[in-house]
């Protein structure tokens, strides 16, 4: 699955490094909801299984790979995957501060938003974003995401609470 400058792919044995860095930066945690580090161990049994069908494991991750330098920039994911209501949430990480602002999350997104809704047939996607995550609730909203719920002081930032915002794509066709 491709666009002009990235394309997604399944994760492989060799992405162990860049996900064992990504996964254990207190800074991805504050955004993943993550509050303990993974071990390698558990990081190889995760990429031991992703071959594992969405149906079963009700998630599904990408590796966004820099098509012209093949190097991984970050991760899309589905997760909580529901057949029953054919609904899935989507988060979106590109770890590499250089890549951001460049576009890659948005054609990253425009893939996953063809596979969700053509591939997989659902119904909607969505996702969660804190209130004071500008860049995320634009990137959303240009791709048909609309704001369907808040959620009061839901996220504990160090000594803060922060809002979050529910966002929704309805595939209407």
């Amino acid at each position: 699955m491709k666009s002009t400058n990235i394309h997604l792919r399944a994760l492989e044995p060799e992405d162990i490094g860049f996900l064992y860095r990504w996964e254990n930066d207190p800074e991805v945690w504050k955004v993943s909801q993550t509050t303990a580090p993974y071990s390698k161990y558990v990081l190889k049994k995760y990429i031991e299984t992703s071959h594992l069908d969405i149906y079963e494991t009700k998630q599904q991750r990408f590796i966004i790979v820099h098509t012209e330098t093949n190097i991984p920039i970050g991760a899309i994911d589905l997760f909580d995957f529901d057949p029953v209501n054919r609904r899935a949430g989507v988060g979106i990480l590109i770890y590499d501060e250089h890549s951001r602002g460049k576009g890659y999350a948005s054609e990253a997104l425009e893939i996953l938003k063809k596979y969700a809704f053509v591939v997989l047939g659902l119904h909607q996607l969505y996702c969660f974003i804190p209130s004071d995550n500008t860049p995320s609730y634009e990137l959303f909203s240009r791709h048909g995401f609309i704001q369907a719920g808040i959620r009061k002081e839901w996220l504990r930032v160090g000594n803060e609470w922060k809002d979050e915002l529910t966002m929704q794509l309805i595939n209407r066709k």
